[in-house]
């Protein structure tokens, strides 16, 4: 029996030792996608964001060469860290030490390989404070030039034209994406608008039951993902645009 794997040219996990060994001092980026494996509410699949950061992660690293750029995608990062997630069954959490510890040791390995520049395409919230710290230690002690990308933040002035002001997790937004790249994963028959049980004004939630019954947030019934396919589009030449900018003020 074989079974297929999907990688192309510019991926790691494809390569042997003596292709890496040409393509990370070459490359102009590497780009670790960062995902999380927690629920999204009763229709979503727990694996969402690591999903989005997959395919997102694809979208760019293959539409870089339009732009003279050479980037190497590291197999991407499936746990995150989803604390505040775990009254919902399914969800796996690192503890934030241990995450930023994964990030910079693999920031490291490659390091210790001629990385010059690590792009963190990051598509869960809990990661951002970690990640960010990560990069800290990353720069500091590795030599390596870090560009954090929270992929929701080039897309949210769009985002919220085209839903209004809630349709985070699990919702509007995040059910479009599936249903665009992982249309057999949406269990159609179970979207329904997401009941909010509280808006703290100031106080931080203690886990995401605090404030929604389902699980998710905004209206799933509302999901677009003709739209999001032009947002996935748009939002790749804003990164990219944003990484060239940013590596030319090195020059």
């Amino acid at each position: 029996m074989t079974v297929r794997l999907d990688y192309d040219s510019f991926d790691l996990g494809g390569m042997t030792w003596e292709d890496a060994e040409e393509a990370i001092p070459n490359a102009d980026f590497l780009v670790l996608p960062t995902g999380s494996v927690e629920q999204h509410s009763i229709h979503l699949p727990v694996t969402v964001d690591t999903l989005r950061a997959e395919t997102l992660s694809r979208e760019l690293v293959e539409a870089a060469p339009e732009r003279d750029l050479s980037m190497v995608r590291l197999p991407t990062l499936p746990y995150g860290y989803s604390e505040h997630h775990m009254n919902y069954a399914g969800t796996i959490t690192l503890s934030g030490e241990t995450y930023m510890r994964v990030v910079e040791e693999i920031a490291q390995s490659m390091s210790e390989h001629g990385a010059k520049r690590l792009v963190l395409l990051n598509c869960h919230g809990g990661n951002r404070s970690p990640l960010k710290l990560a990069g800290d230690r990353i720069q500091r002690d590795h030599g390596v030039k870090v560009f954090f990308v929270h992929w929701t933040d080039f897309a949210r002035d769009r985002l919220k034209d085209r839903f209004g002001e809630e349709w985070g997790h699990a919702g509007d937004h995040e059910t479009s994406v599936i249903e665009l790249f992982y249309p057999d994963l949406v269990k159609a028959d179970k979207k329904e608008p997401q009941t909010r049980k509280t808006r703290f004004e100031a106080r931080q939630y203690t886990y995401f039951d605090d404030i929604t019954e389902q699980g998710g947030l905004g209206d799933p019934t509302e999901s677009d993902a003709e739209f999001l396919e032009q947002i996935v589009a748009e939002t790749t030449e804003k990164i990219l645009s944003a990484l060239e900018s940013d590596m030319e003020q090195e020059e």
